[in-house]
């Protein structure tokens, strides 16, 4: 089992990430909360991670901080959530939204999450009640880490990365087109669209 890696960032487009590490290069996919706190490609970067062994692939997941990667396993066990679903989760609100949403019952709010449908909403709260409250230490607001490296299409880009989380191509279509994308990175152009898809 892969736990964690240590390396150069070589590249990271929502949600995949490239990390070098003594030459060998990692392939992995990690939530939109992970890509806010990385740091610019080429520089050193250090991540929790999570391998899924499947009959036709291998899937390693990356996070930047270890209650992430716990509530990634901890959502993994509920049954009907697999990988995909899991990650959407991740990237959709903080560690610490979804311990409130488990915690209030608020099963609206996590129906909006790709993949989440009303059922599968109950059973996240009912097998993680007793399971919460973790410890998050959210640490999205201070040190959130720069945009993504510069892209001749940043819109584009978002666009593409909020269909690989779940979305439908007309949802992350219309919701990039309702934020003024001027000047903004890719990275902030997603950021606003999950908030402004969850209400």
């Amino acid at each position: 089992m892969i736990g964690r890696l240590h390396g150069t960032l070589v590249s990271k487009e929502p949600p995949a990430l490239l990390v070098d590490v003594g030459g060998v290069g990692y392939e992995l996919e990690a939530p939109m909360t992970t890509f806010y706190d990385l740091p610019p490609t080429g520089q050193a970067v250090t991540l929790f991670t999570h391998l899924v062994v499947r009959e036709d692939a291998q899937l390693l997941f990356g996070f930047s901080r270890e209650s992430q990667r716990r509530l990634f396993r901890d959502l993994l066990k509920v049954n009907g959530v697999g990988p995909r679903v899991a990650l959407a989760v991740l990237s959709g609100m903080s560690d610490q939204e979804f311990v409130s949403c488990v915690a209030d019952n608020n099963i609206a709010r996590l129906t909006q999450v790709p993949g989440i449908g009303r059922k599968t909403a109950e059973r996240l709260v009912m097998e993680l009640r007793d399971k919460l409250p973790f410890e998050p230490h959210d640490q999205d607001a201070p040190g959130v880490a720069e945009a993504l490296a510069a892209n001749s299409d940043p819109v584009g880009e978002a666009v593409s990365a909020l269909i690989a989380l779940g979305y439908k191509p007309q949802e992350a279509s219309r919701a990039v087109r309702g934020i003024t994308t001027k000047d903004l990175s890719a990275e902030d152009i997603i950021r606003q669209a999950l908030r402004s898809m969850a209400g």
